[in-house]
């Protein structure tokens, strides 16, 4: 390794142990510290959930629906139980407790499916064997006799006379408010009057726009292993968002005290939403408690594409009105949210999609609708950007067309509307911090562009992977054209709507062989964030020392939150500064104690910890840490919370309801063949704010991965289903593309910083944003080559040539 003082060691059973960061010199808040984990990744060995292994462990396996809907009359599992090295087969009528349904906030999928199916690829049983194909083989001795139902897949099959209902019997709290059983949720935002403000326009623009469902396409498929406890209890070690959530999920279906199921985080290979639900937690821990051995079960890419939630597919109808000098007057909005079979995040993606869909611009006079429908389409969830996204294609397409009516260049347009600190959002909340949104336009705007047609310049040394097509040799620059977009979006940070959003962290400050160490512990699930260097960041930056000592996350220490909404270094990062400055005055309190009257500045000065010692402000050395602490060691575990949100109003919208907001804009380049419908971006710039840098390197990564994951969208990225069967038709990378290295454009980034009084370091969350103007902005671009409107993603070439 790079670093021999940084190790990621795993124990006999492949389990994860403490991450010791040392060596690299200061590597405090600011810079660009190295993350532990990287060269172990690159280098394959990196030990992710999958790799897990124990003694005697069994593998299980999951048998799931071949339809979208229908009724079980029977499952049949005594040919799979007789096969030789199975150790347990189990359905619905296995289960241990009266509580067989799960949830983030409505607890309506089954752990297992019972009386009826409601989406492909719905769990139906679960077998454990000796080998990973005996259980696969099994699995598939399982009789069930399917009766099919009629499928919901849209809104005018969800809403019609006499539609099938998803869920017959509901009881959520949402029910009470939605104008139809298969209607999740619904939330208007109504701020002014977007009808009389409609007079006052000049021009009116509308557009209809359908966003793909994407899946979050994550490299370590789900996976887990559970081993059941000499106590009754288990131990899951898992790939996870978020430990806690999980955990009281689990517990109840096990019919477990909370305690009794202790989850360590494995290593995670990507999660972007996807791992915010549960997979195959609940079905390990039954396999491993019902055979009473190890259980271990590990998805290939066909099982995770049904294992998880995706993107919400959207339809949204847009109206701007604006003045002739271009000032926008009024908002009429509709978007129409797929959140399939079960509720997931759909409430909340709701929330996100009407309280932003206004965008990052001042419009005073708006009616916007948001519902997420249940249907038997893949249950969606929680991605990247979380209902952001799909509203930010939309509004910028329409301040494309809104600019183009009035004969408006298109950045600037959408700087003369742009938001700024102190506007007020229409949901009524004011923005308290920078909003440097004309701002990051007019630097995106300013980058050089790359060279024209570079093909041309490089004669017979000419790189075919610089045109469209690529190395499918399919055009050598005739017919092809150049163009360019711009976009820009705003997207929340952290959980909103009145959620208790809190992290938990404990540090623990002691000498070790003559040398001050700090030891961070929190739950939070590192996804590849790089959230545990951030965490030895802080503790180097508020307590002096030079190593820290990283302890797995784990149920053993309190909540640490969802690693989603951007929000792990403002919120866990929050709790980690806090319990190290805690720490901190505690370690000075017994210097004073034992030091105190050989120095006045023990008393009179602003005292620090920096380099191993006790400093004043003015740089003056009073003690060597280790001379303080000696034997005696500080260990605090504390809670943090950011300022609180408030619930949105149920039929203005009205509220409070988020912490912070972040902005990034976007310029896409792209060469497109016309005659073959062939798209290469050539070059994708962004400009964000993101509050304070803390580590520099690890934010142009960020930056640089949300707007490859923006592009697979705008581009080639999209879950087929089947229109009449609620099938999935391509659920393997095969049929599913994402953006490879070779699609990958040069993305440079210009990061500003302008600080959130509000937040740690004046931070602000920075993984979501770029992931939303992206995908409008490259659509922007095609757009500008080819004079074609189009209204939907990804961008395919029969959109391009019309065949």
């Amino acid at each position: 390794m790079a670093d021999k003082e940084t190790r990621l060691a795993t124990a006999p059973g492949r389990t994860p142990t403490n991450l010791t960061q040392g060596g690299q010199a200061k590597a405090g808040i600011g810079e660009s510290t190295l993350r532990p984990d990287g060269t172990l990744k690159v280098t394959g060995e990196f030990a992710y959930s999958s790799d897990m292994w124990h003694e005697d462990m069994l593998w299980g396996y999951t048998l799931r629906s071949t339809t979208a809907h229908a009724e079980i009359r029977s499952i049949d599992t005594s040919e799979a139980l007789a096969t030789s090295g199975v150790y347990a087969v189990l359905t619905y009528d296995d289960l241990p407790t009266d509580v067989k349904n799960y949830g983030l906030e409505i607890q309506d999928t089954p752990v297992l499916a019972h009386g009826k199916v409601r989406h492909h690829g719905e769990p139906v049983a679960l077998v454990a064997a000796d080998h990973p194909e005996t259980a696969r083989r099994a699995a598939a001795k399982i009789k069930i006799d399917y009766a099919e139902l009629p499928v919901v897949t849209d809104e005018a099959s969800a809403t019609a006379e006499g539609a099938p209902l998803v869920h017959e019997h509901r009881t959520d709290h949402h029910i009470g408010h939605v104008p139809h059983p298969n209607i999740v949720h619904r939330q208007p935002i109504i701020r002014g009057n977007a009808a009389e403000a409609a007079k006052k326009a000049d021009v009116i623009v509308s557009g209809e726009y359908v966003f793909g469902m994407q899946d979050q396409a994550f490299l370590g498929p789900e996976s887990g292993l559970a081993v059941p406890g000499e106590d009754g209890g288990v131990d899951l070690y898992v790939a996870t968002q978020w430990l806690h959530s999980d955990l009281r999920q689990i517990a109840p279906v096990l019919g477990l005290p909370p305690e009794k199921v202790r989850m360590t985080l494995s290593g995670v290979g990507g999660a972007f939403g996807g791992r915010e639900d549960l997979s195959m937690q609940i079905h390990a821990c039954l396999l491993a408690l019902r055979t009473g051995k190890p259980v271990k079960i590990v998805y290939n890419r066909f099982e995770s594409f049904f294992g998880h939630v995706h993107r919400h597919p959207a339809r949204l109808w847009y109206e701007h009105g604006a003045t002739k000098d271009g000032k926008l007057t009024h908002l009429k909005c509709r978007i129409v949210l797929d959140g399939g079979a079960y509720a997931s995040a759909s409430p909340a993606v709701v929330g996100n999609a009407s309280s932003l869909a206004v965008g990052p611009y001042v419009v005073d006079d708006v009616d916007i609708e948001a519902i997420a429908l249940y249907s038997n389409n893949p249950p969606c969830g929680a991605m990247r950007g979380f209902g952001a996204v799909q509203a930010c294609f939309a509004y910028e397409a329409q301040m494309d067309k809104v600019a183009k009516k009035l004969g408006m260049d298109p950045v600037e347009f959408r700087q003369l509307n742009a938001m700024e600190q102190g506007t007020i959002m229409p949901t009524g909340q004011p923005v308290d911090s920078p909003a440097p949104v004309a701002e990051l336009l007019r630097r995106v705007k300013a980058m050089p562009l790359p060279p024209e047609q570079q093909w041309l310049t490089a004669g017979a040394g000419a790189d075919v992977r610089a045109l469209p097509g690529g190395l499918s040799n399919t055009t050598h620059g005739e017919g092809v054209v150049r163009g360019i977009g711009y976009a820009v979006g705003i997207k929340n940070v952290g959980f909103s709507e009145g959620f208790d959003d809190y992290s938990t962290a404990r540090v623990r400050m002691e000498v070790v062989g003559g040398v001050p160490v700090a030891t961070v512990h929190t739950a939070m699930a590192e996804v590849g964030q790089g959230g545990v260097t951030v965490h030895a960041q802080i503790a180097r930056t508020e307590l002096g020392v030079q190593q820290v000592t990283i302890q797995p996350a784990d149920t053993r220490v309190g909540s640490a939150g969802s690693t989603s909404a951007s929000r792990q270094t403002y919120v866990t990062g929050g709790a980690v500064k806090n319990a190290c400055e805690h720490v901190r005055e505690q370690v000075l309190d017994i210097g004073r104690r034992k030091f105190g009257t050989y120095h006045p500045a023990w008393a009179t000065a602003e005292l620090l910890l920096e380099g191993g010692k006790v400093v004043t402000d003015g740089g003056e050395v009073l003690a060597n840490l280790a001379d303080v602490l000696e034997d005696e060691a500080v260990d605090l575990e504390l809670e943090w919370r950011h300022r609180p949100t408030e619930p949105f109003d149920l039929h203005t919208g009205q509220g409070n309801g988020h912490v912070q907001y972040s902005f990034a804009a976007h310029r896409a380049v792209v060469e497109v063949d016309t005659e073959l419908g062939l798209v290469k971006v050539i070059e994708l710039a962004c400009a964000q704010d993101v509050g304070k840098a803390l580590n520099p390197l690890s934010v142009v990564g960020q930056i640089q991965g949300g707007t490859t994951q923006g592009l697979g969208v705008a581009v080639m990225e999209e879950i087929i289903i089947d229109p009449k069967t609620a099938k999935v038709r391509n659920p393997s990378f095969t049929d599913y593309l994402i953006p490879t290295i070779l699609d990958t454009p040069t993305i440079p980034v210009d990061v500003l910083e302008l600080a959130d009084e509000h937040a740690p370091y004046g931070l602000r969350g920075i993984g979501e944003a770029p992931t939303l103007s992206s995908t409008p902005a490259v659509l922007a671009a095609i757009r500008n080559a080819t004079g074609l409107e189009l209204t939907k993603t990804p961008v395919r070439p029969e959109h391009l040539t019309g065949t």
